[in-house]
């Protein structure tokens, strides 16, 4: 039986088993899923049980997106354009780091219809996702893309990565069409991003990367304030299907069913 896992730390809010299981089942695979919080000191041992086919993929969420790249023997052109990893597999004796997020963004935005062409994208945050934010919304013809993090230095490493994109305090509320909650904030009930969005109009898009819970306090504003609201469900179904496909050769359904799994 083959053996898949997500990593990460927090990892409890994960519903990456529930999903990954339910396709196992569906398609007849001999295989399981789980999750299992790490930390950054157990990381090389887990590369050498995907050496020694222990284990034989793996996804990656906060906080080792960025920390498992020398840990990879190769990475894909998107791995490698976004420093991001958060899909490992082995392929001809070689640990190799892939990036499904952007995909799973882009084809998020183009389920609910919305056009990115010449839209100032203003994202909050600067963990391991937001370069892959970045590189998506540069894909979708994005006109500006700006970043704000409490800790400046974390965007200035994304502005290293990406030079033209422009860098905001944290607090400020440029002018925006759609705004991204790329932060961990919104994870649990009580948590507050504290900024002032009263002042941003209607009909922009909220984006919260967030899955669970479904609508956090980031959307519940966004909403109130008479704005399209939408949670990273669809990015996170539709970077698992990306995965799937690449350690199975299999297309998952994505339907009606697997959508009820969130509910």
């Amino acid at each position: 039986m083959k053996k898949y896992l997500v990593i990460g730390n927090p990892i409890k809010h994960s519903l990456s088993p529930e999903l990954h299981n339910h396709w196992i089942k569906e398609n007849g695979i001999d295989a399981t899923y789980s999750k299992k919080k790490m930390s950054e000191n157990e990381l090389e041992n887990l590369i050498s049980e995907v050496r020694q086919h222990v284990i034989n993929g793996v996804n990656v969420t906060v906080p080792f997106k960025n920390t498992l790249i020398p840990h990879m023997d190769k990475l894909t052109d998107e791995a490698k354009r976004t420093q991001s990893v958060n899909t490992i597999y082995q392929k001809d004796n070689e640990i190799i780091g892939h990036n499904t997020d952007i995909e799973g963004f882009e084809n998020s935005i183009k389920k609910i219809n919305f056009n990115f062409n010449n839209k100032k994208i203003f994202i909050l945050g600067a963990g391991g996702v937001v370069t892959s934010i970045v590189y998506a919304s540069m894909k979708m013809g994005s006109s500006e893309i700006l970043i704000s993090n409490r800790t400046k230095e974390k965007a200035q490493k994304i502005k290293n990565t990406f030079n033209n994109i422009k860098l905001v305090n944290w607090g400020e509320i440029p002018d925006f069409d759609v705004i991204i909650n790329a932060t961990s904030l919104g994870l649990n009930q009580n948590d507050e991003i504290n900024l002032d969005f009263t002042n941003v109009g209607q009909n922009k898009l909220f984006y919260d990367v967030i899955y669970n819970p479904s609508e956090t306090k980031f959307l519940k504003v966004g909403k109130k304030l008479g704005n399209k609201c939408v949670n990273g469900k669809l990015m996170f179904i539709y970077q698992a299907f990306s995965a799937f496909k690449l350690w199975h050769g299999v297309e998952p359904l994505i339907n009606e069913e697997t959508m009820k799994l969130f509910d």
